[in-house]
């Protein structure tokens, strides 16, 4: 075949095509169905549809009854598997959507199921599965994202929630409409233990709230994504993580101590299954983690397909007020009078602007005035420090909008984005 015309691969039933492009690719990769029936993640495939893969993309096409899919493009890889967790997925899926036939019947609670496990197991490909075929049926299930590393709702360094109600699109994921995003700060839960645990029960609070306000919300459940972090204050956080939303379901993927520990250790009515990782989930390194954090911070200035034009201006020193979350740790006897070490973590610190904040990714919080708890109240958006200049007291900030900004509250990411176009 041309290059043109690609290379062809035909899938016998329950079969899944796999591929990467390599994320230091120059060229994307465009797939084709051509014949039969076939979806990603949960989400179908258009016959005769040109679909755009981005470097660093890791795709998989599974189909139930056959298909013929083509491949444009230069791969890292790309093979036929039938060897694929993703029939017991979907069945994951019938069993949650008995529960939530159940729940709308008598006008209670949907299941809420926790997907745990280490890190590069396929978690959040699960969560997406789960939630596109409960989107399918009609239901419009709450997804929650508490991977403050990956960032799939808003940015890395926060965790976020939406309700989802259409199929995630199969280029650029799913539709997110008012999300609901809490501003944490840095790549790995450990780094503020305490901040992560406080906002991820503000943020099932509020779902709780959501949930009451929707019948059809509240029957269709809530599926949560963790971090990799499962061992030591880890699995502590995973624990916390699922008395705050109060889970039916725990999927552990790929890793038999962890079910084991959770089965011994959480109440007999808290459901924990045992699912294997799929063969295409590949180890990724610290520095693909952060060419992935950085890929995610460019496609919210710049879009996917970088056809969103974000704005640069000039903001005064003296028109915002900038803070970090979290003091300096200090010892007991340099701290006030009643006041633990751990109660610094959460603390709220005014910081004056300097070249050190420069290339910072901060949260634009909706906190109308300093006296609101900042803390715990949610943002709006993203801007990023590309100029610091300290003689004219002026921030130059990239941003999604044009000026004025819609707060005046920014906060501090411990996270850099360098706008080099």
């Amino acid at each position: 075949m041309t290059e043109e015309e690609g290379e062809e691969y035909k899938l016998h039933a329950k079969a899944e095509l796999r591929f990467e492009v390599d994320s230091k690719a120059t060229a994307n990769v465009e797939l084709e169905m051509t014949d039969g029936m076939s979806e990603m993640f949960g989400t179908e495939l258009t016959k005769n549809k040109r679909y755009t893969f981005f470097p660093g993309s890791k795709v998989a096409v599974f189909t139930w009854h056959g298909c013929t899919l083509r491949l444009r493009g230069k791969t890292e890889v790309a093979y036929i598997s039938k060897e694929t967790p993703y029939v017991l997925y979907v069945n994951t899926h019938a069993a949650l959507e008995q529960l939530r036939v159940k729940a709308a019947e008598d006008d209670t609670r949907g299941p809420r199921i926790l997907v745990v496990g280490p890190t590069d197991t396929g978690k959040s490909t699960l969560c997406r599965i789960l939630v596109n075929y409960g989107v399918r049926l009609r239901r419009s299930p709450v997804y929650a994202e508490l991977d403050v590393g990956q960032g799939s709702i808003g940015l890395p360094g926060t965790i976020g929630a939406l309700v989802v109600e259409r199929p995630a699109d199969i280029e650029e994921g799913f539709q997110q409409t008012a999300p609901l995003i809490f501003h944490y700060g840095y790549k790995n839960p450990n780094d503020n233990f305490k901040l992560y645990n406080l906002l991820v029960s503000r943020l099932a609070e509020i779902i709780n709230v959501r949930c009451e306000q929707s019948k059809k919300v509240n029957a269709s459940g809530v599926i949560i994504n963790t971090a990799g972090w499962i061992r030591g204050a880890g699995y502590e956080a995973l624990k916390q993580a699922a008395g705050a939303f109060e889970v039916d379901v725990i999927a552990v993927l790929d890793q038999e101590r962890l079910y084991n520990q959770l089965k011994g250790d959480l109440p007999d009515f808290v459901k924990i299954i045992l699912l294997p990782k799929s063969g295409g989930v590949v180890e990724r390194s610290q520095t693909a983690r952060a060419e992935g954090r950085d890929s995610r911070i460019r496609e919210y200035f710049y879009g996917l397909k970088n056809n969103i034009f974000p704005h640069t201006f000039d903001v005064k020193f003296n028109d915002v007020k900038l803070f970090r979350i979290g003091a300096p740790s200090l010892p007991e006897s340099c701290l006030p009078l009643g006041m633990k070490a751990q109660d610094s973590k959460t603390k709220l610190v005014p910081t004056i602007a300097t070249n050190s904040i420069l290339h910072h990714v901060l949260s634009v919080s909706a906190a109308t005035h300093v006296d609101q708890d900042i803390v715990e109240t949610e943002i709006l958006g993203f801007v990023v420090v590309t100029h610091v200049d300290m003689d004219k007291s002026v921030l130059t900030l990239l941003a999604p909008a044009p000026r004025p900004l819609p707060r005046n509250i920014l906060l501090i990411m411990d996270i850099q984005f360098m706008d080099i176009k």
